[in-house]
């Protein structure tokens, strides 16, 4: 429901700023227009990938279908770096002719204060259950909401100046919302390739670490690896325990340790082998 309302806001977002920057000639209301157009794809891209990643596993994807909010957010990325490419093209293409002058009314900053306004609404909704569900999807749409908050701030920076007469502040901002753009695209990406990747989650292989360690029913443990597929989580782990244990007993604690790591860590599947310990 949330990833529906943001693609809804998107699509008011990105008309209402279009419309005003077309009448206008502001660069800074049009490349937010273009920014909230390519929201407005990832916010569609966001609502499919929540849908498919709770599919259940089947045979072709035996980990479930998790990763397609991975490579959601990877696409989201790639969007976020043509725009910022258009951006800076046409910022610096009008500081070079010196065709800065645009025209502020008071519809100019309606559009702006309203953008930051639902910008801060969707970002907090979307931020919230993310979290609540453990989704990159939908932290990635999150951010997308956050940076238009910065981005739009800026803007509204850069109609300020124009309508003391400084014309070239639109230009400028303009190239303000193309670094923010450009920062928050990277480090999106990044996350998004590692998990792609299977790249271990640093913070979650510690805290996996601290539970083993503390308890008391394992001598000792081994080969323990992390990886993550959108909301969820896989642990393998293989744990030496009491050789005077019987078979039973040894299922026993080894079905305390996932139990453990269950309740710590949200969406997770544990597998864990047990071994006698001195072998």
């Amino acid at each position: 429901m949330v990833a529906g309302l943001s693609v809804v806001a998107a699509v008011f977002l990105t008309g209402f700023k279009l419309v005003i920057g077309i009448l206008t000639g502001s660069l800074g209301i049009l490349s937010e227009a273009m920014h909230s157009g390519l929201d407005l794809l990832a916010a569609v891209i966001t609502w499919f990938a929540v849908m498919i990643s709770d599919m259940p596993a089947d045979q072709n994807h035996q980990y479930g279908h998790g990763k397609i909010e991975n490579l959601s957010a990877l696409i989201e990325t790639i969007l976020l770096l043509v725009t910022c490419i258009w951006i800076v093209y046409e910022a610096f293409s009008r500081l070079i002719s010196g065709n800065t002058h645009i025209e502020v009314t008071i519809w100019s900053y309606i559009v702006v204060i309203s953008s930051i306004l639902i910008d801060i609404s969707r970002s907090r909704a979307l931020s919230r259950v993310a979290e609540k569900y453990n989704s990159q999807a939908l932290e990635a749409d999150a951010l997308h909401f956050s940076t238009d908050i910065w981005s739009s701030a800026v803007v509204l920076l850069g109609l300020i100046c124009a309508g003391f007469g400084y014309h070239l502040a639109d230009s400028v901002a303009a190239l303000g919302v193309a670094i923010i753009v450009t920062y928050v695209s990277i480090r999106l990406g990044r996350r998004a390739i590692d998990a792609l990747l299977d790249k271990a989650p640093l913070s979650m292989h510690r805290q996996i670490t601290g539970i083993l360690e503390n308890s008391e029913d394992i001598c000792s443990y081994h080969d323990l690896r992390v990886r993550t597929s959108g909301a969820d989580h896989f642990v393998d782990v293989t744990i030496h325990v009491d050789p005077g244990l019987s078979i039973t007993e040894a299922h026993q604690v080894s079905h305390r340790v996932e139990e453990l790591i269950c309740r710590n860590i949200s969406r997770c599947v544990v597998q864990v082998h047990y071994e006698p310990d001195g072998e």
